[in-house]
């Protein structure tokens, strides 16, 4: 099982020598992990996606779609002093690339120089060995690079859960917009706007039935009984 996990790791070997270079493949094939190895620092930036941008600003690396590698790299060690650029520069580079900065870098040299090596732990090597490099030396390999692959993995799930933050609250905004962009019901009018016809029909309706009744009264004075309390005198002829 060990031996199987150590063999999902990558290492990016880069040295100038060509001695120096087999030895430290044989070292990591020992230890059972994939390596590349690369005779400059120019080359490992290829194979890592990295060009330098422009002549004005060569320090700046940017992502070349292009040359970007297939195989993730996991670690890079790399000797100090190699022709063009030193291993000090390549340091530099892969820790300026947001892409790549998480990526341990480790430095190889022939030559104990405090100085250099306080200068390669600051900018962000994870460890500086002396050459001949030792089966020992690279047991120290292992932890950055599972600690590395931890890193990862968290920064991956933060990233998918802001994501979906995003998404969500995008959803939520054209919800709003969707609500804001309906039409807003009318304001009720006043009965006495709303429903003016049921009202003129009650006047008419109260205006016929006081006509009638009216009617009623005149024509109750003309009834029979009426006449009857008038004196009758038929027949019967008055000369004064």
């Amino acid at each position: 099982m060990g031996m199987a996990a150590e063999s999902q790791f990558h290492v990016l070997a880069v040295d100038d020598s060509i001695i120096d270079r087999k030895l430290i493949e044989r070292l990591l094939r020992t230890s059972s992990y994939q390596v590349t190895t690369v005779d400059s620092g120019s080359k490992a930036l290829e194979f890592l996606g990295l060009r330098e941008n422009d002549e004005s600003n060569p320090s700046t690396p940017s992502v070349s779609p292009n040359n970007h590698q297939e195989v993730e790299v996991n670690l890079v060690i790399t000797d100090y002093c190699m022709p063009g650029m030193t291993g000090y520069d390549l340091l530099k580079k892969i820790k300026e690339s947001s892409s790549l900065r998480n990526i341990p870098v480790v430095i190889m040299s022939s030559e104990n120089v405090p100085s250099r090596i306080s200068r390669c732990l600051e900018e962000g090597a994870e460890e500086f060995f002396l050459k001949p490099v030792r089966q020992a030396d690279l047991n120290k390999l292992k932890p950055h690079m599972k600690k590395t692959k931890l890193k990862d993995q968290k920064q991956g799930t933060a990233e998918k859960l802001e994501n979906s933050e995003v998404l969500q609250k995008q959803a939520q905004q054209i919800i709003q917009n969707d609500h804001q962009q309906e039409p807003k019901p009318q304001d009720p009018q006043p009965e006495s706007e709303s429903h003016p016809q049921p009202i003129i029909e009650q006047q008419q309706q109260s205006l016929q039935q006081a006509n009638s009744n009216k009617r009623k009264t005149m024509e109750q004075g003309l009834t029979p009984e009426t006449d009857r309390t008038r004196p009758r005198y038929s027949g019967i002829a008055t000369v004064v």
